[in-house]
């Protein structure tokens, strides 16, 4: 009795001791300083070649993420892990996120150990590696090439999904079984299985199978890149066959929070990574409710109890991150996880042995992407939810895991789903009083959308859009405007306002009607240009109302003035300009209006103490006249203007102009909102410091 009781201290300590070191590492975390010098030589960890843009995450004296453009046909086809290389170019601090809720690069990097980005100029190959273990990764890797289904293997085997169709793999994610294609521990049982069942016929000793076991998983999780979920699974078998060895009797639950520790000891920003927390919370879980689960008798109750636990345990985490569930989600997973544990991954590494079965496995993995294509373009019910805050998200856990109690006793089966849409429906429409006003950071542009209290109705006035001076895939729309809109629960635009046909005022208009529901445009007053005429059959297309040279709108009974002068030979004079009064606060938004057309306003209206100004044209310095900014007087001045601009956006004068405002600039504090709540203004930025507890489960 005495040995248990010093024993649990100990477990105590340790436990107590680890946390104490975790939250001191993370909490005093400071940026490693900028090395003075833009040249490295290193051994490339990973890299990865599409459209014309190389992504290299080298190993210097630390991590580097490496960008470069490829021009003028070069070729860097002998570039492959391992290899040694120099890159010359501007070595920089990774990017905070700059909007609010949407994926962070820079979190998802420091989870990787890297922290700084180097945008390469040259980069010179050196030679080969030395190491044994990057030549036997390239050695698999040139084999895989060779095989029809490469995308697929590289996928399965590797845990690389770049060489999957991008449609393909937003169908895999719109049905809720993205996490089947990532490695996971799910491989690491397989293949440990498998490897046991042979070396034990073949040694004919328990030890030595382990052992070797231990080293062929090491050299796998080696070759995955040591993702946190194939980290764990390795750690998970090796750490129960020490158990078993030395007799340390720890149960599975305590092994696993062991593990738990140690990663995060290592690296406490795993905890941004969004397989890291899937693989441990599921995990935990599905090991405190193991023996309930095992009580029932077939294998097919067994695997649908698995498959809900793991969806409704997951739930909070796959709506923080993609603010949108499919409710058929369970069913299908039910379907694909014995399907690809137990016929697509397996016949993967089968098919490795005896490439003469490529075909055949070529067969089976398209069949099962049309099928996924079919069920995404057919049956899949996918509800926007938005972002579940911190009291929500406790809420839920706690119902959850008491409701499980009772499901799992085969009792009340009905009750997770009833819990789980009643949250999720209080969710929408109960802790959203605010009424919001964003200005979007989409670089030199403007986007800025008004949500009004419990999502009835909202106005969205310009898409932005990239003016490109380097090549570039990235969409403002499905990189920004639309995870946003989602991420607060908006399932459609009512309004999409252009101020003008400018490309970084419209310019993603297009993209964004063709990606989310729009109900109606309205564009200004004047002549259609080449890129409005375009949205135009667009929209006549999808049958989507539009309107020019509107003069108000209703909306939520709050009405938006469209200040209307005259006609302009200047296209930026003909902007819409919007005035409007929300529960006693005056806004106004001014496009890319000059000074002229500010002084025909102020002739024309009367105007005065506004408390949230949209400076026009990007802080230029033809807008914002003294005259102008004297009479609307405003109390809060926001410029949407992209970082270290060409334009040379805001003009010294216009920010001298404006000294008596309050000035925010998307350059600086990115992504900018306004929250009216009882008729109180509250002022948020994306760059302001949330708190552990926010970090930790909301990011």
């Amino acid at each position: 009795m005495k040995k248990l009781k010093i024993l649990l201290l100990l477990k105590i300590l340790f436990l107590c001791i680890s946390i104490t070191l975790i939250i001191v590492k993370f909490l005093t975390f400071k940026t490693k300083p900028l090395p003075n010098k833009n040249e490295f030589i290193g051994e490339i960890l990973d890299v990865k070649i599409k459209n014309e843009k190389i992504t290299i995450k080298l190993n210097t004296d630390e991590k580097i993420l490496i960008n470069y453009y490829i021009k003028n046909n070069e070729n860097y086809s002998n570039l492959k892990t391992g290899s040694i290389i120099k890159v010359e170019g501007k070595l920089d601090y990774l990017k905070k996120n700059t909007n609010f809720n949407l994926f962070n690069y820079k979190n998802y990097l420091l989870s990787e150990k890297i922290y700084f980005v180097l945008t390469a100029n040259k980069i010179t190959y050196i030679k080969d590696t030395d190491n044994i273990f990057f030549k036997a990764k390239n050695l698999l890797i040139n084999y895989i090439n060779n095989f029809k289904t490469k995308d697929y293997l590289y996928t399965f085997i590797l845990g690389n999904t770049s060489l999957l169709e991008q449609d393909t793999k937003e169908c895999f994610q719109n049905n809720g079984i993205s996490h089947l294609f990532a490695v996971s521990g799910m491989h690491i049982t397989l293949i440990s299985t498998l490897l046991m069942y042979l070396l034990k016929k073949i040694t004919k000793n328990h030890d030595i199978s382990y052992i070797i076991t231990i080293f062929i998983l090491l050299f796998y999780t080696f070759i995955t890149n040591f993702s946190s979920s194939i980290l764990r699974a390795f750690l998970l078998f090796l750490l129960i066959y020490i158990n078993k060895k030395f007799k340390f009797n720890l149960k599975t639950i305590e092994i696993i929070m062991l593990i738990l520790l140690i990663l995060l000891m290592y690296n406490p920003f795993y905890i941004y990574s969004i397989g890291f927390k899937f693989t441990f919370i599921i995990s935990i879980i599905l090991i405190l409710f193991s023996k309930k689960i095992n009580n029932f008798k077939n294998y097919f109750s067994k695997l649908l109890m698995t498959s809900l636990i793991s969806f409704f345990i997951s739930l909070p985490i796959v709506i923080n991150n993609f603010f949108e569930i499919n409710l058929i989600s369970p069913l299908l997973n039910l379907i694909f996880v014995p399907f690809i544990s137990i016929i697509i991954f397996p016949f993967s590494l089968i098919s490795l042995i005896f490439p003469f079965l490529d075909n055949t496995f070529y067969i089976i993995v398209k069949f099962m992407e049309n099928i996924s294509i079919y069920i995404n373009n057919t049956l899949s019910i996918n509800i926007i939810i938005g972002k579940m805050n911190l009291i929500m998200i406790v809420i839920y856990y706690l119902l959850t895991l008491i409701c499980l109690n009772k499901v799992l006793v085969k009792k009340y089966i009905y009750v997770l789903p009833i819990i789980t849409l009643i949250l999720i429906y209080s969710n929408i429409n109960y802790f959203n009083k605010n009424l919001i006003v964003t200005m979007l950071d989409v670089g030199q542009g403007d986007s800025l959308m008004i949500a009004f209290p419990n999502n009835k109705s909202n106005i969205l006035i310009d898409t932005g859009g990239i003016v490109n001076f380097t090549k570039t895939n990235y969409e403002i729309s499905t990189s920004t405007i639309i995870p946003y809109l989602k991420s607060i629960g908006i399932k459609k635009i009512n309004y999409l306002v252009l101020t003008h046909g400018d490309f970084d005022h419209m310019g993603e208009a297009v993209n964004l009607v063709n990606g989310f529901k729009v109900e109606q445009v309205v564009f200004n007053c004047g002549e259609f240009n080449d890129l409005e005429k375009e949205l135009i059959k667009v929209l006549n297309q999808k049958k989507i109302k539009y309107y020019s040279c509107v003069k108000e709108l209703n909306i939520d009974n709050n009405k938006l003035y469209f200040l209307q002068t005259k006609k302009y030979d200047n296209e930026n004079d003909n902007s819409n300009v919007i005035y409007t009064e929300l529960y006693g606060y005056k806004f106004m938004f001014m496009g890319d209006a000059g000074v002229e057309k500010e002084k025909d306003i102020l002739n024309k209206y009367n105007l005065s103490n506004i408390d949230v100004l949209k400076v026009g044209h990007h802080g230029s310095k033809t807008s914002s006249s003294k005259p102008f900014i004297n009479e609307t007087n405003p109390k809060y001045s926001i410029i949407s203007v992209g970082k270290n601009n060409r334009y040379g956006h805001p003009n010294k004068e216009v920010l001298n102009t404006l000294k008596y405002s309050k000035i925010y600039r998307t350059d600086q504090v990115g992504s900018i909102m306004f929250k009216i709540k009882n008729n109180k203004l509250k002022i948020e930025t994306c760059t302001q410091y949330k708190g552990i507890i926010w970090i930790i489960i909301m990011r």
